[in-house]
This record gives C-alpha cells, structure tokens and sequence, in this order.
C-alpha cells in the first residue's frame, strides 16, 4: 500500500510541478551555463547506494572540499540556490527517486556514506527503510542552515547538536511507520510552508502520542536552544567528525 500511496503521488507530483520544474531548470542552467541538476550518491535502504537527483542550487563541483553540512552563509551556494533551498524546490526532482523506488514520500533523509560511516549501531536501523522527501526530523530542522549558521564547522555542529535528535526523531518514524502517519507528516509538510510554528506544535502533539520522550516532544516544538548530545547508541558527544 505505501508503494502504491509512493507512485501514484509521485507520478501526480511531477505532472503537476513540472511547469516549475522546467522554469527553476532553466534559470539555474542560465546563470552558469552548467546542468541545472545536483546528482550525488546516497545511502539507501540495505546500505546501498543509489543516485539522488536534486536541483543544483550551488556552484559546480562544490562538494569537492568534503563539507557535507550546509549553512546558509555557505559562500558555495549561488544566488538563485538560495531562494530554491528556502522554498525546498531543490527537492522537487527527487520524485523521480521516488517513483523508481529508490526513495519513499516519508522517510528517513538520506545521507553519504561518509556520515552513515559513523552511525552507531542503533542509528544503522535508519537505514532499514527507503530514505525519504521529508519525514519527522526534516520538518523539526527544515531550518537546518539557519542552525549551522555562524559555526566554524558546520560538519562538527551538525553531529553535535542536529544528529542525535534528527537520528532519534528518524528511529522513531522506523518504529511507527504507518500509511495514516505518512499522510500526516505529507501534509504538515506543505502546512509548515505556511505557518512553521503551528506546524510544529501539530507534529509535537504527534509525537507525543507516539511514545517519544518530554525532551523530544520538547525537542520537536523547537521553542529552546538546541543543545550538544551524544547520538542514539552513544554515551558521549561527538568530538571530532571522523572516527
């Protein structure tokens, strides 16, 4: 039923914002004369590389230092990437994943190899499932660049104070992964464009009633600091992104 619920909206998806889509690919294809389509490998379900496509929204060759996190100073990304990331269009073509198979609408983000390097073994269970568009935590940090902002390494802070809860929020889907719960996290995807913060009180409610913890129900309304936390699997912080 989730494959078929996958295809059938992924299918409508591209049909719909193709008229975009060919828009965004022409504009991006203007300002460098470049392909206007980021593809790049990801860990998918099982572990197994597939080929994420994405619209470019940064200079060509730009993960060619290894920096895997993105802020939104990042001097990388171009001037049209920036509004395509903060509207999220630079995830429309990632449909087409969706409608081979390689990605579910809801799902856990998928990641490179070297981030799903250093998962511990409980955060390994992410990779049980498809990736996904969007699922629990990508609504929780859609303002993932705002957060890395400012850091002297971006790759550092993310595992320091973006992956355990990203990872925990990420388990929790895998254990409860349901068609109702999909369709729930579909729409408060769109909804959050809209209003953001009822947004996130709709989806800490959710939580909620998953069973997830008072820190993570807290985590999820996004209304305090993020702190530093060791990740799922782990008694220690995240001192230094390679292991």
């Amino acid at each position: 039923m989730k494959r078929l619920f996958d295809f059938t909206a992924a299918l409508l998806g591209l049909i719909v914002l193709s008229p975009l889509l060919l828009i965004l690919c022409l504009l991006i294809w203007l300002q460098d004369r470049h392909s206007p389509f980021y593809i790049a490998t990801r860990m998918g379900r099982g572990e197994k590389p597939y080929r994420m496509i994405k619209l470019r929204s940064m200079i060509i060759r730009a993960d060619a230092n290894k920096v895997d996190s993105t802020a939104n100073n990042d001097p990388r990304i171009t001037v049209i990437g920036r509004t395509i990331r903060r509207c999220k269009f630079d995830e429309i073509p990632q449909l087409w994943n969706v409608l081979v198979g390689e990605m579910s609408l809801v799902g856990p983000r998928p990641n490179v190899a070297r981030e799903t390097d250093l998962y511990t073994s409980e955060e390994k269970r992410l990779l049980s499932v498809r990736p996904g568009i969007t699922d629990i935590s990508s609504i929780v940090f859609s303002d993932e660049g705002s957060i890395l902002e400012g850091k002297p390494d971006p790759d550092l802070a993310y595992n320091q104070i973006i992956r355990p809860y990203k990872s925990r929020l990420g388990l929790l889907y895998v254990d409860h992964a349901s068609l109702g719960l999909n369709i729930k996290l579909v729409v408060l995807t769109l909804f959050s464009a809209v209003d953001r913060r009822a947004a996130l009180e709709r989806l800490a409610r959710i939580v909620d009633g998953l069973g997830a913890s008072q820190e993570l129900v807290t985590i999820t309304k996004r209304i305090e600091p993020l702190r530093a936390a060791p990740p799922p699997g782990n008694t220690e912080i995240v001192q230094a992104r390679r292991t």
